[in-house]
Formats: C-alpha cells, structure tokens, sequence
C-alpha cells in the first residue's frame, strides 16, 4: 500500500483506538447506491454484485456491505429518495470507514432531473456530510462514482436519457474536484461493452466484477503495476515536430520517471493509476533513442527509436490487401534497402469470412481483443509482404523524398464499413447516426452484406448484444481507442465499397468520422487522404466516386487519390496498388509538406462554358493534358437541362491546351461515369480524371 493510504490509515484508526468499543479492527466499507449496486438482473446478487467480489478481492481486513436499492435517486425530492429509504439508514448506522457512492442513474427519469437539477449538488453533499458525522472520527474516506452507462437501447434514451445522463456526470465530477474527494469512473471500462449490459442499464456479472476491480483499485491504490499501451515499442518512430507524450497507468500515486536520452520528466499516477508526460518536440536527426520508464522496482526500457514521420492507415480491405498479394512485390521489396521505414501492424485474430467463429474468438471479441499481438518492426523482406501495399508504397514515397524514418500504422479490416470505426459518443449525440446504433444486424443504414456477414460469424453466439468488428463502435473501441495517446502526422484511408449502398448516408458517415479522429488526436487540421472507389460492375459506383470527389472539396485538410484506372470489371481487391499508394503520397508531398514542385492530381474540371455552340471544359492540374493510351478522349458524355445523357462520339472531342472541347451544346457533362470506365484523360505525369458531373454555363 503506497505512502498516502498509509498515512490515511494511521489518521484514520488512531481516533479510532481511542473510541473503540469492539475488537474488530476490521476496515468497514459501505457500497452506497442503487440497482447496479444490489446486483439488479443477477441469478445471485449475494453472489456476484459488485460489493460482494470487492469483499472477496480485499480480504479478511476488511468489511463490505451492499446498501444498494434498486430505482434509489440521490436527489431528495425525486420519485424514490435514497435518504429516504431503510438502506441509507443502515449505511449510517453501519459507521463505515469508506464510503462508495454510486447514485444517478435514475435521477435521468424525466420526473426527476428536469425538475430537480438544481438541487442535485446540495443533496449529494448533504450524504457526504451525512456519512461524515456517522463516522466515529468524523474523517471516512469519501468515493464518489462517475456512473456506469446507460446504452442506447434504453426506452427513454433519445427522449432526454441520454442527454441528462452526461449533465449528471459533469456535476459529480464537479462535486468531487470541489470538495476534493476522489473519483471513480465507473464508465470508463463499461462504456465500451455493451455486450455486458443485457437491459442497457445493468451490468451482468462480468460488468461488475469490472467494477470491483475498480473500487478496490480506488481502496489499496493497486492498479496492476506500471504498464503502457502497446503502440510504444522498441523501433517505433516519435513524430517529429509535435509535442511526444508518453502514458500509461501504474498504481496510484506512485511516481513514475520517464527518460528520452537526457531528458527527464515525471509524473504521479492519478487516483484511477493513469498518468501522462510529455516531451517537447523532436526533430529528425538520423539517431537512434532509447526511453526508459520506471516505477518503483518495475523499469521498462525501448531501444532503437526514431524521430520522423508517422501515418496511420485504415479503412477496410483494399487498404489490408498485402504486398505479397500485389502485382509489384518485386518493386515493394526493392524500397527495402535504403530506407528506414517502420510497421505497426495491426492484423484481425479472425478474418471476416463466410465463416461460423469459435466460441473463444466470440469471448475476445467482447472483450475487444481482436487485433493480434504486435510491436513495432523495421522493415525486412520478411515483414513487408505481410503488410499494407497501398500503405507501403505510400510510406516508402514518403522516406524517399523527405529523407527521414517514416513509421506506419495500419489497422484496416476486410469488409468494415466505415460507421465502425467512429466513436460510440459522437454516434450517440448525431442526429441521424444515432439510429445507426439500433438493432445494427437489421437496421439497413447497414450494408446487407456487411449485416449477413456478422450473422454469419456470430451464429453461435448466445448473447443478444454479441460484438463484431463491423458493429458501429467497434473498431474505435477496439483499433483506434488503443493508439490515440500516439502522436501521428495523418491519415490514410481507403474504404467505402461497404458503404457505397447509400451514397448520401455515407456523406454524412465519412464527415462524422474525420471529425471523430480529429477531435480523439485533438487537431483539427489532421490531414485526412483517401483513396476514391475503383471501377468495378456495381450499378452505385459513379455515383459514390462523384460523392468522395465533392467530400474532398467540402472537408478541410482532406483529398482524394483516383483508382478507377486501376480497377477491374469482376474483381473488387484490384491488384495494382503501388500507384495508389505513390497518388496519396503525392497529396501528402504537395499539400502537408508543401512541396511546390509536387503534382498532386489528374485533370480537375475548374469551368464548363458553352461558346459558339460548342461546350468547353476548362482543366486545372493539366499540364501535358492527353489520354493515357493516345486514343481518343473515352466516358464524356453530356446532357440537356432535363434529360438522359449520351455518350460524345469520339469526333466530337478535342484537346486544346489545359481544355476539352465539345463540338456539341450541353447543360450538363460528366466524365468516367460508368460502374467499370475504361474513361483515359490524364496529365503529364499520368495521374488520371476522377469521375465528375459539371453543370454548363452560357456565355
């Protein structure tokens, strides 16, 4: 037991030796709250609630009784008062030495916060002062609870539960750092699994054996010892130019020492065992670091760090696909010699095929368990065809033109559609995604397949709430939650064909998401590329290519990389990734590293005009505009103001500089629209046209 409890101990049963009219030197705790701390919902609550494994976790020395009343508000005038109820009485009576408050949750009823919210802090403290004055030495060690969750599902979660809930939060947070009492929050580990919620609102036995864990963390300080989350490695790569923090948790109060080289910074693990240090930027200097982090008797040391550039790559299997699968593994292993480029790679247990899952793959699945082991790894000629190949070309263009060590991270998974990898909070607070949480196996703002896919893996699942990596939330919680305290340059993504059944849902899922990421590394200007759907004979694709395209230009810091040339009528895995990779490290040259000389994209339509009778289309990055087979222009084709539109005859087109000219009036053009195009303008430097619909001005 660290230095402070030691001390809190001695204060506290030095008056206690004095008053004492019993032998029982026992530690009394009393669990103060409602159903989640009676055990609402369990076979056995005398068995398996919360207080009742906190007993068994702390031992003979100690005390536990469970004052939990299920439906018990802490307000005072709401519909059923704790203070009112025999429970509180008893807890008083019992005199304890610490007290566990867990109230709330049922103060979001609509008869109770919306009336009574200004009271709520007054009748919190009123208990405080309460359980103070029952104490013999009137100094009981006061724990206040964050609550646990209460999910989506809820019957009256969007019609105010859910917003009263946080409010709740807020204030017992502000309650605590007020009167200085410590804090748990008991969502921090329950929030992200609602597969041990049944009824939305109470932990089955696993759920409160979590929070056993956390108040006996809160009681002795042992939160497991020094540990830091597995993104930090030896070889990892520190991100140049921003501030390099490190975290982690170790038990509270300890003091923990983190040196990088010469540098020295400590901390002290907060009340819930987290702490955090940072460094002040790094610059790339060619050497290798070494970073040692010590607490008490533990040290872990990581050897051979660089200083450079970090991108994290995500989406779903097109950005999975492996070098080793590409048609340029040869180029991919030639980038090996001469560069120093990292791998984080983070690759599924289990693979999302048409498949039934064991019933331990199911159990790690809750658990978010689900990408396998890793560290960081140099790059060899064994590790690189395993790895990302858009994600490596794009990190070898990189380590070529800027000269310093390039770090990649890539946690993409086959099939996931792109709602899964976005916080549970900003889909609980959107006004439309919110309904993308309900019921997700029938819910059709869900791919179907990506629906019939999850049944099919989870079929022997028995838990109506069983995880999937195509679940919305899930890969958040279980891929990117784990890496967010690691400071990344940006981001490279390429996804979209689980999503592309719903052109206009997906605008608003893709938008959601960049401001997901943005807010979880706290930089608004993170630069996000992606990667444009190739071609392929699936009827919504020129729509969902022209939708990514006006995404591009409506989100800041975010482009896109053209792969409709690259694509194949059957096949939705093309296999020519080493362009796509080397397009979206053009946009990272260009535009992140201000590389002037840098050509970012293919012919862009600025203007169409309508002069003379013929319709003119203006091109911007069009130096050396031409067609990348010396054939005629291929995929124009224009239309009326109200009309179907026609294909341009090839004798209808020309080339004029950084123009096309159509020897024809049109109110409307587009360019590459079919499923599969075999559509060929490009520049110079061969980057190709994206898809495009342009609306003709006259002049």
């Amino acid at each position: 037991m660290k230095r402070r409890i030691m001390l809190w101990a001695v204060a506290l049963f030095l008056p206690l030796l004095l008053v004492a009219q019993d032998n029982d030197k026992r530690i009394k705790v009393a669990c103060v709250g409602n159903s989640v701390t009676y055990g609402y919902g369990h076979k056995n609550p005398s068995e398996t609630s919360y207080p009742t494994r906190l007993q068994q976790m702390l031992g003979p020395g100690y005390e536990v009784r469970n004052f939990g009343h299920s439906g018990a508000t802490l307000l005072s005038k709401g519909h059923r008062p704790y203070i009112n109820l025999p429970e509180y009485k008893a807890a008083l009576d019992f005199r304890p030495d610490i007290v566990i408050i867990h109230l709330g949750l049922n103060d979001t009823d609509p008869r109770n916060w919306p009336n009574y919210r200004d009271e709520f802090w007054g009748d919190y403290t009123a208990i405080i002062d309460q359980f103070r004055s029952a104490h013999p030495a009137g100094n009981p060690k006061i724990i206040v609870c964050r609550m646990s969750p209460i999910f989506h599902w809820h019957r009256r979660f969007k019609s105010g539960t859910r917003d009263w809930y946080w409010q709740i939060q807020d204030e017992i947070s502000n309650i605590a750092q007020s009167s200085d009492i410590e804090i748990i929050d008991f969502s921090r580990y329950l929030y992200s699994r609602p597969d041990l919620m049944p009824d939305a609102l109470h932990p089955n036995a696993e759920g409160a054996e979590i929070l056993a864990r956390q108040a006996y963390a809160a009681i002795t300080d042992d939160c497991g010892g020094l540990s830091l989350p597995a993104i930090y490695s030896d070889n990892m790569v520190v991100q140049r130019g921003r501030p390099f923090v490190v975290c982690g948790t170790a038990d509270a109060g300890s003091r923990v020492v983190v040196k990088l080289d010469r540098q020295k910074r400590v901390a002290e693990a907060l009340d819930d065992g987290s702490w955090r240090v940072e460094f002040a930027p790094l610059e790339a200097d060619g050497k290798s670091h070494k970073m040692v982090v010590e607490c008490d008797k533990e040290k872990k040391e990581f050897k051979n760090i660089a200083v450079g550039e970090v991108w994290l790559c995500s989406g779903q299997s097109n950005m999975a696909f492996m070098v080793k699968e590409s048609s340029h593994v040869e180029q991919s292993l030639a980038n090996v010699d001469g560069k120093d480029i990292r791998l984080y790679n983070m690759r599924p247990r289990v693979i999302t095929d048409n498949v039934e899952w064991d019933s331990i793959d199911l159990v790690r699945l809750g658990r978010h368990d689900y990408y396998l082991p890793t560290e960081w790894q140099m790059q060899s000629a064994t590790n690189v065809p395993d790895f990302s190949a858009v994600a490596y070309h794009f990190g070898a263009m990189l380590a070529d033109s800027l000269g310093v060590p390039v770090g990649l991270i890539c946690n993409a998974v086959g099939g996931a559609p792109a709602e899964a990898f976005i916080d549970r909070k900003t889909l609980e607070f959107h006004p439309v995604l919110v309904d993308i949480l309900y019921n997700w196996r029938g819910n059709d703002m869900i791919q179907d397949w990506c629906r019939g896919r999850a049944g099919k893996n989870i079929a022997k699942s028995t838990n109506p709430q069983q995880r999937h990596p195509y679940e919305p939330c899930y890969l958040y919680e279980a891929g990117i939650a784990p890496i967010v305290s690691f400071p990344i340059k940006g981001v490279i993504w390429y996804q979209g064909e689980s999503n592309a059944h719903n052109v206009e849902l997906h605008e608003t899922i893709f938008t959601t998401l960049v401001d997901s990421w943005r807010r979880a590394w706290d930089n608004e200007q993170m630069p996000f590329y992606f990667v444009q759907l190739s071609s392929i004979n699936r009827p919504s694709w020129p729509h969902f290519r022209d939708s990514q395209r006006r995404l591009a230009e409506a989100i800041p810091y975010c482009d896109f990389a053209v792969s409709s040339d690259k694509g194949h009528p059957t096949d939705v895995h093309p296999k020519e990734k080493a362009p796509i990779g080397e397009r979206l490290a053009r946009l990272a040259l260009g535009a992140t590293y201000n590389m002037p000389h840098v050509v970012q994209h293919g012919p862009t339509p600025v203007s169409a005009r309508v002069v003379g009778g013929r319709t003119i289309i203006e091109m911007s990055s069009a130096e050396g505009l031409c067609t990348s087979d010396a054939r005629p222009v291929r995929g124009l084709e224009t239309a009326d103001a109200v009309g179907s539109f026609v294909a341009v005859p090839d004798d209808k087109i020309a080339i004029e500089g950084n123009k096309i000219i159509i020897d024809r009036q049109a109110a409307r053009v587009r360019y590459a629209w079919q499923p599969y195009t075999t559509a060929n303008l490009v520049n110079g430097e061969g980057l190709p046209t994206s898809t495009f619909e342009i609306k003709v001005t006259n002049e």
